[in-house]
């Protein structure tokens, strides 16, 4: 399905703070489960967010690993690249964060730089963007190939909205930090960045690593949606139940148990 920013629409919201705590704990129950049937059966995921400034990746991030084992989750925020990274290729950083057997890997904006902020703010050649989408997509399907599950969400924001999100950040000490000089540069280029996006999301979508947009102007909803997707993504033909019990091993350990009585 064709995603255009300017078609999506925001979902229901929820009648209130319960009813949005409810659903977020049912999905953050299930996504334990998940993470420990990855443990298990040695399998490995990628979640990828990216979306506009103040759109709420980082908050929806914490919802998805609130209620995980940190041993097997690891979450990386990609800002510009290190000096030791610049001059190699722009997808050497992220080979070196692949998720190991059993663990998932969350990025925070990802390889999706270069067709973005870098194509946006000419950061690099038109030829070098243009033949990012063609490296993106054989990079994923290297992955997929590989038994990787990807799952890839966008959150969006209203321009109302995200002016809004940041005058609270301007006006909150704890927050004032998360405004950048570059987050207002963005929003002031924001037809281009649009015009990216829509981009992207019909030169990258592919079966095997679709995309998924989410109108963010809601944070609840959003939270919960990313849970969602990440949940049916990850968990196609994923089974959840424990593992079978090792018999050798509860006779073992009932022995020593027994010892108490």
């Amino acid at each position: 399905m064709k995603i255009r920013l300017s078609a999506l629409k925001a979902g229901r919201r929820f009648s209130g703070k319960p009813a949005y705590e409810a659903a977020l704990e049912k999905h953050q129950i299930a996504m334990l489960s998940l993470q420990q049937a990855y443990f298990h059966q040695k399998r490995r995921g990628i979640i990828v967010f990216e979306g506009l400034d103040a759109a709420g990746k980082g908050g929806a991030i914490r919802r998805i690993t609130e209620k995980l084992d940190p041993r097997g989750v690891h979450v990386w925020p990609i800002g510009a690249p290190a000096p030791a990274e610049q001059g190699r290729h722009y997808l050497h950083r992220f080979w070196e964060r692949l998720p190991e057997r059993g663990a998932l890997a969350i990025f925070d904006r990802s390889w999706y730089g270069r067709v973005l902020v870098e194509r946006v703010d000419g950061l690099c050649a038109k030829a070098d963007w243009m033949r990012a989408y063609r490296e993106i997509v054989e990079f994923e399907r290297m992955l997929v190939a590989d038994g990787v599950a990807i799952v890839k969400i966008f959150l969006h924001v209203s321009p109302k909205v995200q002016l809004e999100r940041f005058a609270e950040r301007l006006g909150n000490p704890t927050k004032r930090w998360k405004l950048t000089q570059a987050d207002v540069d963005a929003y002031l280029k924001g037809d281009d960045y649009r015009r990216a996006i829509d981009d992207m999301f019909a030169k990258t979508s592919w079966s095997g690593a679709r995309w998924h947009a989410i109108h963010a102007d809601s944070k609840w909803r959003a939270r919960v949606d990313s849970l969602k997707m990440v949940l049916d993504a990850l968990g196609r033909g994923v089974d959840v139940r424990p593992p079978a019990i090792d018999h050798k091993l509860r006779k073992a350990a009932l022995a020593i148990i027994h010892r108490l009585d």
